[in-house]
């Protein structure tokens, strides 16, 4: 492939500006990574919602969202992962799975949690930011590989922002018509998308770990010095899954989010004082701008998933209670 900045002289000002891009580029495709997850799982929620009378408020609240709105997040988020470090992107990456496979471990058999769905957006694309620094890490036409990345990511968000739209205003109508192919796809299978959902955010995060403990890895120059900087570390993201797996309030809706979000913080944050850099300080307060502007977006979804996921756990208990009365 023929780079077109080839012939440029190799200026220092130059080359802090290609990474400029590249960081502009990088942090595009994690927000816009965000963007289609938000979209697909504003179309599962709202269709769960049509189907339940009792959910209408929530139908209208998650269908009330603003085109202007959407593209505004997509921009901010963009630019805080690219302001955000690959060290402190790599370890919100590497925290957020420990805490998901902890929560995942410790829910009932048969049982899921949706809002992990939304709680992992800044995790996501910090994940997608940390893959792609590492996989085109040396590489020849690193800037324009992101280029095409981008552009892809920015068209799939795209047509997902279009179908949430279609379906937001439109789906009442065609699914009871059954004339709109897309609408009846979404009426046979729309119950997969979380599937769909889960095991792309598998392997979007089993790539960003790899590419995460790789990334710290390389400011090490011994394993002594490594091994003081992930001891610690590993030491507080344990105490950190403790203290969220032990707190009454953790299914508390939105408000224990963003409890959640600051306690996480406020973890790393105290971390990295210790072991970390004044830039990496820095680069967590970023990531507490992005964490609280995901969750922001996204305030109707949210409460919706904590109904959802409090729903089966309710009816499951009062079949637990009445079994052991009938036992009694």
């Amino acid at each position: 492939m023929f780079s077109l900045w080839s012939w440029v002289p190799a200026l220092p000002g130059l080359a802090w500006g290609w990474a400029l891009l590249d960081a502009l580029l990088q942090g595009l495709v994690g927000a816009c990574a965000v963007s289609v997850l938000c979209s697909l799982l504003r179309v599962y929620l709202y269709i769960q919602c049509l189907n339940d009378p009792e959910r209408q408020a929530e139908k209208a609240a998650i269908g009330a969202q603003r085109r202007v709105l959407e593209l505004l997040h997509v921009a901010v988020l963009a630019a805080l992962l690219a302001l955000v470090g690959s060290r402190v992107a790599a370890l919100v990456v590497l925290e957020f799975s420990l805490r998901a496979v902890s929560t995942v471990l410790s829910l009932r058999k048969g049982a899921h949690s949706s809002q992990l769905y939304l709680l992992c957006q800044y995790s996501l694309g910090c994940g997608v930011s940390c893959g792609l620094s590492f996989l085109l890490e040396g590489a020849p036409h690193g800037t324009c590989n992101l280029a095409l990345a981008a552009g892809l990511a920015g068209l799939l968000a795209t047509y997902a922002q279009r179908l949430a739209r279609h379906v937001c205003t439109l789906y009442e109508l065609h699914s009871r018509a059954r004339y709109c192919g897309v609408c009846i796809l979404l009426l046979t299978a729309g119950h997969g998308i979380p599937r769909l959902l889960r095991n792309a955010l598998t392997v979007a995060f089993a790539v960003g770990d790899l590419a995460a403990v790789a990334l710290i890895n390389r400011d090490f120059l011994s394993a002594a010095e490594a091994m003081r900087f992930w001891t610690p570390l590993t030491i507080c993201y344990t105490l950190l899954v403790i203290y969220m797996q032990e707190e009454p309030g953790q299914s508390a809706g939105g408000r224990a989010a963003y409890q959640t979000v600051l306690v996480r913080m406020g973890g790393l944050f105290i971390l990295l004082l210790t072991v970390g850099r004044w830039t990496d300080v820095l680069h967590v307060f970023i990531s507490l701008l992005g964490e609280l502007c995901c969750l922001l977006r996204a305030g109707a979804m949210l409460e919706s998933c904590w109904r959802q996921d409090l729903a089966p756990a309710s009816r499951l208990d009062g079949r637990l209670g009445s079994r052991s009365e009938e036992t009694s």
